[in-house]
């Protein structure tokens, strides 16, 4: 398995084990987890392509829906105007 890919699975192994922190805590980890998969989908991309980066950016959305449906809201709100 490709260095990307192997992070890959390391990333759902440290999701994993966030999700099973108390909401109190899960805050700082979640938060870092969330800024490495940037970098870590750019190097997938490269070294696998398009349609791996597609599968695996569903695997980051089924596991952070809820923080991606809020920022998704505040980023339409914030575009548009909505907000103010």
């Amino acid at each position: 398995m490709s260095l990307s890919l192997t992070l890959a699975c390391l990333w759902v192994l440290a999701a994993a084990a966030t999700a099973m922190l108390p909401m109190r805590l899960q805050y700082a980890p979640g938060l870092t987890l969330l800024i490495l998969t940037v970098p870590l989908l750019s190097y997938i991309a490269v070294q696998h392509g398009t349609l791996v980066v597609l599968l695996v950016l569903a695997g980051v959305i089924s596991m952070f829906r809820r923080p991606v449906w809020y920022l998704s809201r505040r980023a339409v709100r914030l575009l548009t105007g909505a907000g103010a």
